[in-house]
């Protein structure tokens, strides 16, 4: 499947972002208070550099072996990148010092794997919690309830900074059930607020994909997360 042309995601991009502005505003928002994550998962580095000059704010990489060929090909241009997928415990040096918010630390066993690797860099790793607000199977991150006990320690490492939360709500929910889990969320991520912890500032709000985007907007998101809506379908197959 062919990649899409800078025209094709100029359009793309320039009607996501109306659509942002749009919901911002019906939830009383300003719609600067939202920033747009390019999903850039399969892309070519040159597709991703092409990309870089629209009013995107940052890119999410959900592999480490993509975040690290496109981070040495220079493809961000310069722009922010999150890794936003499953993170596995062996690849967090090749991600460090390369993504500037992890959002999906979803465990324990993995919170101290990233201490451990940012204390040996004297740097302070910014990360989100995930948290599997339909708490399906075949998601990663933690239950609701057990975001609490996450938190806490997550709050207590010193090499680690905790930004937010971050969730990806059931795919076949309905507009109304959809509706209900992202607000859902932004409970969780107002109560992680209160909590007070000088090491977790609670700033930001990872949810909405390009299926659901301006219903994590109208709850309460401060970043959007779309690939498709931008680049197209993905192609997952071989690259040449």
């Amino acid at each position: 499947m062919p990649e899409r042309n800078l025209e094709q995601m100029a359009e793309a991009v320039a009607d996501i972002r109306r659509r942002m502005a749009e919901a911002a505003r019906e939830a009383g928002r300003d719609p600067a208070a939202v920033q747009l994550c390019a999903a850039c998962k399969t892309h070519t580095p040159a597709t991703i550099a092409l990309s870089a000059g629209l009013p995107i704010d940052l890119f999410g990489e959900n592999h480490v072996q993509e975040l690290c060929a496109n981070y040495e090909a220079g493809a961000y241009c310069g722009k922010p990148v999150h890794f936003i997928g499953h993170l596995q415990t062996n690849k967090i040096k090749k991600v460090l010092g390369k993504a500037s918010l992890i959002q999906s630390v979803d465990s324990p066993r993995l919170l101290a794997a990233l201490e451990k690797e940012a204390s040996k860099l004297d740097m302070i790793q910014d990360i989100l919690l995930e948290v599997n607000i339909g708490e399906e199977a075949s998601k990663t991150g933690v239950s609701p309830e057990a975001l609490w006990a996450l938190l806490d320690e997550a709050a207590a490492q010193p090499h680690l900074r905790v930004r937010g939360l971050m969730a990806i709500p059931p795919v076949k929910a309905d507009d109304g059930e959809n509706r209900a889990l992202l607000r859902q969320v932004y409970g969780l991520f107002v109560r992680a607020g209160e909590r007070g912890y000088e090491n977790a500032r609670m700033d930001t709000l990872s949810m909405g994909m390009s299926g659901d985007y301006e219903n994590a907007i109208r709850e309460g998101a401060t970043i959007v997360r779309i690939g498709t809506a931008i680049y197209g379908a993905r192609d997952y197959g071989p690259k040449a």
